[in-house]
């Protein structure tokens, strides 16, 4: 591998690095939030929501489907959805079940700048055009070429 194959490849591993883990981090913590949807490993500080439970988080709820929460409508004032809209099959769907259960919904996107998550077929579905990382409401998307058959033969690596 030349260097400049190297440095390319140690940019990529940095923006990745301070998109996910970095500013993620920050985003969580500036706040309690009331849902913390898809949650993962992550406690957002009011009620931990997901599909599978990961780890052992305060205040877990499990769901069986983010098209069909478990929750009443306007029961949450705000709800964090970190990494999770690039996953599911449809956002449009999931983002009207969100705004049914809370007032405010904020997502945390991985930007086009953050190249190993963006064009990640492996577990995305959806590529977000847009360079920030917070957002209140869903940015512009495009289907991720080769996704739909990757994920049909391999599997999806996270499942929402």
């Amino acid at each position: 591998m030349c260097i400049r194959d190297r440095v390319i490849t140690a940019i990529i591993i940095f923006l990745h690095w301070y998109s996910y883990s970095h500013l993620k981090n920050l985003i969580v913590s500036r706040r309690v939030w009331g849902l913390n949807i898809c949650c993962g490993k992550t406690d957002g500080g009011g009620v931990n929501a997901d599909i599978v439970q990961h780890s052992d988080l305060p205040n877990f709820a499990m769901v069986e489907s983010i098209y069909k929460l478990p929750f009443a409508d306007g029961e949450f004032d705000s709800a964090l959805c970190s990494h999770t809209a690039e996953h599911v099959d449809d956002p449009d769907r999931f983002d009207g079940e969100l705004r049914r259960v809370a007032t405010e919904v904020v997502y945390i996107l991985p930007p086009v700048w953050d190249v190993a998550a963006a064009l990640n077929i492996r577990e995305h579905k959806w590529l977000f055009l847009t360079v920030r990382k917070v957002h209140r409401t869903l940015p512009p998307r495009v289907r991720l070429p080769f996704a739909d058959r990757f994920q049909a033969r391999v599997g999806q690596k996270i499942a929402a």
